[in-house]
């Protein structure tokens, strides 16, 4: 299987900045692949996508896209990739068949080609009955669902999706989600950037996480929950008059407990067995007089192993 995105120890620093916004990130997206870049606002997602499109040139690395370079062969570059922006990238007095048209152009499209090609896009997006209407008449799902479709008005290669879901309701989300496996379906190569753990979960082929500009673990979503093991996570809260340094040693040393990790009221402990510790969690912090508010228990996610490499969940 061919590589499609080879990016290879990326760097951005901004002038006036003393950590680089992206730190040496490497990963690559074979064809045919959903690639998913997971992180928390401000960990470098986007900036990293606007290397990858030729819009933001590189301090240091390099990144082949279907072979070319973003640094040698930019114009080979943007012929093969299709960018979905994470602002609406549309002109709302216009309706969408208008903006289709507009962007088609600027692609180089024309004709009856390019009409359609607007025709197909408005398929696939679900709009063809709305294609009449004025941009600023449509919900924000309905926006974005346009602003993916002028992505793909020029049939890229491969599709650059920045956090496409924020702001939406939960079934324009779902469309959206939907959208994006029809087209993986079809052959089409994705790079999809989310901070919601779900989206990684259900889309990818396999992850990367990103904190602070940096790729901080890289894989299936098997393989990355391998690097909690087979540990649950049990969360408790507890009263912030009953939390005490002493509750948390004690409950470290309950068997079956590898690591308490506690902030802003809440302890989270690596188990082995979360159905079986419980009680025993529960029975020592009674007896520590700790007031237990809420518990509960997660099998491995992506969550837990954000949680496992940073310390912080991933929202925080």
């Amino acid at each position: 299987m061919n590589n499609m995105i080879e990016a290879q120890a990326l760097t951005k620093r901004y002038n006036g900045t003393p950590d680089p916004a992206v730190d040496e990130v490497s990963f690559v997206v074979r064809q045919g692949e959903i690639f998913s870049l997971l992180g928390p606002n401000g960990a470098g997602k986007s900036t990293t996508l606007s290397m990858l499109s030729c819009l933001l040139k590189p301090t240091s690395g390099e990144a082949l896209i279907d072979g070319a370079s973003i640094i040698q062969a930019p114009q080979k570059v943007k012929a093969v990739i299709g960018v979905v922006p994470q602002e609406i990238a549309l002109y709302p007095k216009l309706t969408a068949y208008e903006n289709l048209i507009f962007w088609g152009r600027l692609y180089g499209m024309g004709g009856k080609a390019l009409r359609k090609r607007v025709d197909e896009v408005l398929d696939i997006t679900g709009l063809r009955e709305r294609a009449k209407d004025r941009i600023e008449t449509y919900s924000g799902g309905m926006q974005r669902r346009i602003n993916i479709g002028v992505g793909l008005l020029h049939e890229p290669k491969v599709i650059y999706m920045d956090e496409p879901t924020v702001g939406i309701d939960p079934q324009s989300r779902r469309s959206i989600l939907d959208t994006v496996m029809s087209l993986n379906e079809q052959g089409m190569t994705v790079l999809y950037t989310t901070h919601y753990m779900e989206e990684a979960q259900e889309l990818s082929d396999r992850i990367g996480i990103i904190d602070h500009g940096e790729m901080i673990a890289l894989g299936t979503q098997r393989e990355l929950t391998q690097l909690v093991g087979e540990q649950d996570v049990v969360e408790m809260h507890i009263a912030e008059e009953t939390s005490r340094p002493e509750v948390v040693e004690a409950l470290g040393r309950v068997p079956g407990v590898h690591q308490v990790q506690p902030f802003n009221g809440t302890l989270r402990l690596f188990v082995d067995d979360g159905n079986a510790v419980l009680p025993d969690l529960i029975t020592v912090a009674n007896a520590q007089n700790a007031k237990i508010t809420s518990a509960s228990i997660q099998e491995p996610n992506l969550e837990a192993v954000f949680l496992h490499l940073t310390g912080r969940a991933l929202r925080d």
